[in-house]
């Protein structure tokens, strides 16, 4: 039965806290799986927190930390002297010990390197804190199971044995040569099948996907993606395999740039959290509110240049809302799916074809909601030229924003600009002021004032 935190439950924990019963709590939490333990610490406080992770043994909380929200896990490692912090990151993977030291100011950095007692472990760990933020060399674990094309089934199996003592899953066996560089990778099934007198070059598979360590982090995630893998090698500049890459930490980064994406095309200049200071979300949400201030203040700035025409048909003003609703609305559909294909790598073919597809949906879109307005206007008594007038007006606009919905995002892209910030309060104010500019001009045209 899946676990569900109760607030009785909650609380008997607290009560245990507090009167430092720690023998009732072990023996209450001992069973319990490390993502369940980091959803108790999500509620305690600071420093009850703080406590449980210092009572429950670190093969447990070491995980439970990599789960926790950023800012709970900044505040516990705060309470941590560099010894604990050592203690727990000896039970992690290379890549998620590298994580949270990143995390850490440069001179605890050092003093927690200088506390683990494994200098295999601590120099991995190093070595990857070198690699830039959104590379694969930064997203690597330098744990996995090599063997060299050199050696027998025999001798392999029997290294194969001792490595895996170190690694948390064995998702792939990679080969090397005598100098470290990747050539293959080896088949479980293959290696039990071959006589055990075999070289491991007689039956491993030269075929291999690979990354470098200066993969860009969506690079990595598309490949494994497309080929459907569960872990994939990682090398340097000379060929070297130095670690892999596997499917969690893979989810984990297309979660992350999903939230960032999401928080982006709303209109939030950085990654924040509900419970985040005033002041960090304020300092998020600012920015992009003022772009829509000035674009408000641009609409309103044409329509004073229309001030005539609003005196001769008063009814154009109770329409601009619905003018500047659908330029707003087509913007962000086309913008939207066009983010999404450049995140998936499907935007392909011609410029020139893709602006034919668009203005072929934008006319179709455009026409069926022309009509729409047209007998509502019959319905309700409104001068059909007038009818018309809005029509024509909202097909334009949609055209007009279909095209700049798609090609925003692909120019942005091509100049290396993060495409998701074209959604949202970029695209809606533009289109926002391109659609009142041209309802009042083509009313202007057709109604003749």
């Amino acid at each position: 039965m899946p676990f569900q935190l109760t607030t009785d439950f909650l609380e008997q924990i607290e009560q245990l806290i507090a009167i430092k019963d720690g023998n009732a709590l072990r023996e209450l939490l001992q069973d319990f799986h490390f993502a369940d333990i980091a959803e108790i610490l999500e509620e305690l406080n600071s420093d009850e927190a703080t406590y449980l992770i210092k009572l429950l043994e670190t093969v447990i909380t070491s995980e439970a930390l990599m789960e926790l929200d950023d800012d709970v896990r900044e505040k516990i490692l705060d309470r941590l002297s560099p010894k604990e912090i050592a203690e727990e990151l000896e039970e992690l993977d290379t890549d998620d010990a590298a994580d949270i030291i990143a995390e850490l100011d440069d001179d605890i950095q050092q003093k927690v390197i200088g506390q683990i007692v494994d200098e295999d472990h601590a120099a991995d760990i190093v070595d990857l804190l070198k690699y830039d933020e959104d590379t694969a060399g930064a997203l690597m674990a330098k744990e996995l199971v090599r063997v060299k094309e050199t050696w027998t089934v025999a001798g392999c199996v029997r290294e194969m044995r001792r490595q895996a003592k170190n690694v948390t899953r064995v998702h792939s066996i990679y080969v090397t040569n005598k100098e470290g560089k990747l050539t293959g990778r080896l088949s479980l099934k293959d290696l039990l099948t071959a006589s055990e007198k075999a070289h491991i070059s007689e039956v491993f598979i030269p075929k291999v996907d690979y990354v470098t360590v200066h993969t860009e982090n969506e690079e990595v995630a598309r490949i494994m993606q497309k080929y459907d893998l569960e872990a994939i090698p990682v090398i340097d500049e000379e060929g070297i395999l130095v670690g892999r890459i596997t499917i969690d930490d893979i989810v984990d980064f297309i979660k992350d740039e999903a939230e960032k994406d999401y928080q982006m095309a709303a209109g939030i200049s950085q990654v924040v959290e509900a419970d985040d200071s005033v002041w960090e979300l304020t300092r998020a949400r600012l920015p992009w509110l003022v772009l829509g201030l000035f674009g408000g203040l641009g609409s309103v700035y044409i329509m004073q240049g229309f001030e005539e025409a609003l005196e001769q048909f008063p009814i154009l003003f109770f329409f601009t809302p619905l003018i500047a609703a659908m330029a707003g609305n087509v913007g962000v559909q086309s913008s939207a799916i066009i983010v999404q294909g450049l995140a998936n790598d499907n935007v392909k073919g011609s410029l020139f074809n893709r602006l034919v597809k668009e203005v072929g949906l934008a006319l179709i879109n455009g026409t069926a909601l022309g009509l729409l307005v047209i007998i509502f206007g019959t319905i309700v008594g409104q001068e059909q030229l007038v009818s018309i007038t809005i029509a024509a007006s909202m097909l334009s606009v949609i055209i007009v924003a279909a095209l700049i919905g798609t090609f925003v995002p692909i120019i942005l892209d091509k100049r290396g600009i993060d495409p998701a910030i074209a959604t949202g309060p970029f695209i809606t104010t533009s289109n926002d002021i391109f659609g009142i500019f041209l309802f009042f001009y083509i009313s202007k045209v057709v109604l003749g004032f």
